[in-house]
Formats: structure tokens, C-alpha cells, sequence
């Protein structure tokens, strides 16, 4: 769908303006309209200043629990809170993540609260952007911190941790193989380490766990809090230690690192997206016959592939 420059800084300016409706169409461009979006992300002109912290870990480990305690800490302290929950493999949940608002009821009605449920699959620019984009409208409506949550533990869970300054990853007796997050690079995408439901068996096993692991790492180990996020315990030390790791804290040029390699990444996956569109609107005719020639077995893949995309510098296909 094409847009005016008319529509988009109307909308623009109803965000800023921190209409709740405006608001949650600006985040249905983001997610799936590959025009309006970016046209919108560029009207915004986000500085990127809000505190943007990710929230990862095996499914069963609490992490809406938490993140909506999270959310009411950082109420209690005056802020604004904006919550996006990532949902890479459907894009028809309808908000159901953290739109479960049985785990959101401390929040019901409080329109200092902002809460998304983003599905991306298809999104202009892969997973990872259309979580910047997101967050950038948040915090263009004056939402200060963003949380972002995701659903699991796969290469997209960690690419999202990317999105934020400070990710949390959140484990609990019994959720999954600390070595399996390992490999998934969770650990090593931990700024802090959560052992949530702290209160059931296993949790000081765990712990011991996460701290013998984390022994191995040559620069500082991240700390492992202890939370029960269903009755709040710990929930404002870990919303602190947060904090601690933020752009106030006394190590800044780690988050300002950060927030400059986010912004490099995101000029390049918008390259790559933008040359990959415009490559297959002309080569797509061209990859169904080759498809046919292969399925009929007159060509073989590996030479589909080089007659769709020749090494030659300078050669495209038509």
C-alpha cells in the first residue's frame, strides 16, 4: 500500500503526542507494512536515549511473570513503561503473549503502561527490525524504559537481545539445560542472570550452577539474582541492577557502544533488505523456470543457483 507524506506525519505527530491510538497503528506499520513503516520510523527521528532492556530465557521460566513485575517497579517509580512482546513465529496471535492480561492485572488500566504483542515473521528487514522499529515509536509516545520480551531460546531470541542495552536472561529450576543456553549464546548475551520461582526445588542447585559456569568467562561474570516474581520478591533489586548497567551507570561508553553498533546493524539490514526486494522483483520470474528445471531434473541446484546469482562482479540477473 503506497502512503502520503501527509498520513505519515499525522500520524507522526499523534505518537508524540502520545494518542494510544495512534499509537498502536504506528506499531501496525512497523510490524507489517513495508512502506508506511520505514516512512514512519524516519518522520519519528528517534534519538534511541529510552532504556531499552531485553528479557530472554526458556519457556516456562516466568519471563511475563516477571517483566510485568518489572513494569509495575518501574511504575512505582514515576516512569513510563512500554512492553513489546516478540513473537517470531506467528503472526496472527492477536496479543495473547503478554495481551494475556491475567498476568497483566496489576496493570489493567493504567495508561502509563503500554503493552504489545509484535508478531514478525515477514517484517520488513527480518525480526530484528521490526523490534528497533517498535521500540523506536514507543519511545517516541514518551515510553522510558522498553521491555522486550521474547518467547524462547532459538538464534532469533538472541538476535533481539541485540535490540537492547541490557538483556536479563531468566531461567528457573527446572526450565531447561543450563549448558543448552549455553550453546544458544544466552549466557553470553547475559548482562544479569535471573533464577525466577526461587522458591521451588532446585533453585540453589541452579544457582550454584550458573555461578560455576559463569567462573569460566575471562571478563566479569554477570550477577545471578534470585527472584519470585509472583509475589515481587527481588523484583526491585533486579530492576536496580538493571539500572546499574543502563546509560546512568558508571560505565556508559559500554551502553553508548552499544546503541552505536544497533545503529549499524540496522543501516545494513535495511540495505540488505532493500537490494534483496529489489532483486527479486526482477529475478523472480527467472527462479520459478529454474525451480521447474530443477524439479524436472534437467539442472542441477547448485547450477540454478549460479545462473540466478553469477559470481561476476557487476552481473545481475535480469
Amino acid at each position: 500500500m503506497t502512503c502520503t507524506g501527509d498520513d505519515v506525519r499525522d500520524l507522526a505527530a499523534r505518537v508524540v503526542a502520545r494518542d494510544g491510538r495512534a499509537l498502536a497503528r504506528a506499531l501496525t506499520w512497523v510490524e507489517s507494512d513495508v512502506h508506511r513503516g520505514p516512512a514512519l520510523v524516519e518522520a519519528l527521528r528517534v534519538p534511541g536515549r529510552a532504556f531499552r532492556v531485553g528479557a530472554t530465557g526458556p519457556p516456562g521460566a516466568g519471563k511475563s511473570t516477571l517483566v510485568a513485575a518489572l513494569a509495575v517497579a518501574w511504575r512505582q517509580a514515576g516512569a513510563r513503561v512500554g512492553v513489546l512482546a516478540v513473537d517470531p513465529s506467528s503472526p496472527f496471535h492477536g496479543g495473547a503473549l503478554l495481551g494475556d492480561r491475567i498476568r497483566m492485572q496489576a496493570l489493567s488500566g493504567d495508561t502509563e503502561v503500554f503493552i504489545r504483542s509484535l508478531a514478525t515473521r515477514g517484517a520488513l528487514g527480518g525480526l530484528a527490525s521490526a523490534v528497533h522499529d517498535a521500540a523506536d515509536v514507543l519511545e517516541a509516545a514518551g515510553f522510558d524504559p522498553i521491555l522486550i520480551e521474547t518467547v524462547g531460546v532459538g538464534q532469533s531470541e538472541v538476535e533481539v537481545t541485540r535490540a537492547a542495552d541490557v538483556t536479563v536472561v531468566v531461567l528457573a529450576p527446572g526450565s531447561g539445560d543450563v549448558i543448552q543456553g549455553m550453546k544458544a549464546g544466552l549466557l553470553e548475551a547475559a548482562d544479569v542472570l535471573v533464577v525466577n520461582q526461587d522458591d521451588r526445588d532446585g533453585a540453589d542447585a541452579l544457582v550454584h550452577a550458573l555461578e560455576s559456569a559463569l567462573e569460566l568467562r575471562a571478563i566479569q561474570p554477570p550477577p545471578v539474582l534470585r527472584t519470585a516474581a509472583t509475589v515481587g520478591r527481588g523484583v526491585e533489586a533486579l530492576r536496580d541492577a538493571l539500572v546499574a548497567r543502563g546509560p546512568g551507570s558508571a560505565a556508559p561508553e559500554v551502553v553508548a557502544e552499544r546503541r552505536r553498533a544497533r545503529a549499524a546493524a540496522r543501516i545494513t539490514a535495511a540495505v540488505d533488505a532493500s537490494r534483496a526486494r529489489e532483486f527479486w522483483r526482477r529475478a523472480g520470474a527467472l527462479r520459478e523456470d529454474l525451480a521447474d528445471q530443477v524439479v524436472a531434473g534437467r539442472l542441477g541446484l547448485a547450477e540454478a543457483i549460479a545462473r540466478l546469482a553469477p559470481d561476476e562482479a557487476g552481473t545481475e540477473a535480469p
